[in-house]
């Protein structure tokens, strides 16, 4: 079922819609979840949940990509669960990841922008990027992915990986300085 459509049956309250949801994105939220939990059970319950939360925002909430807002949910609530479980048990990973990208962003960006507009800034500089550094990019900083998982995926070295990454982050930061946002 296209997302049209699914997002149809949610504006009509058909409960349907859950069900269509979790039959398309299921496998997509278990993976994004579980890159930030260790726990399965943990995991599973931040999917529900992202399903529940998606239920009670359509409508009014009409999303553009429900893909990347259902991910974008399920990745908030696995965040928060993973706080809530304790920040001395922390996936090392995660936090290394989520350490790395903050470095880009300039300390004031948090305050002076939205999310949405750190979000399209983002995204916008991203689309300037070609395939294969916008796909490492999107596989550690949106899905979590480690160095050597990335390195997996795309046939390429660890160090390879991380040096795409500096690269990336650094074009970021300075993309975003010339977007008028600076660093100190």
């Amino acid at each position: 079922m296209e997302d049209t459509q699914i997002l149809e049956l949610f504006r009509k309250r058909d409960e349907s819609a859950i069900a269509e949801l979790k039959r398309k994105y299921d496998k997509l939220c278990a993976y994004v979840a579980g890159n930030i939990l260790s726990v399965r059970e943990d995991a599973e319950e931040c999917v529900n949940s992202a399903y529940f939360e998606v239920w009670n925002n359509i409508p009014p909430a009409a999303p553009d990509d429900l893909k990347t807002y259902l991910c974008r949910i399920v990745k908030n609530k696995a965040i928060d669960r993973l706080k809530y479980n304790s920040a001395e048990k922390r996936n090392p990973e995660l936090t290394v990841s989520l350490d790395e990208l903050a470095e880009c962003i300039p300390a004031k960006a948090e305050e002076e922008l939205s999310a949405k507009e750190l979000a399209e800034a983002i995204s916008r500089f991203l689309r300037e990027q070609d395939e294969k550094h916008r796909k490492v990019f999107v596989r550690r900083y949106w899905y979590g992915d480690s160095l050597g998982r990335i390195a997996e995926l795309y046939g390429m070295n660890e160090k390879t990986v991380a040096t795409y990454l500096f690269r990336t982050r650094n074009k970021l930061k300075d993309f975003l300085r010339k977007e008028g946002y600076d660093h100190e």
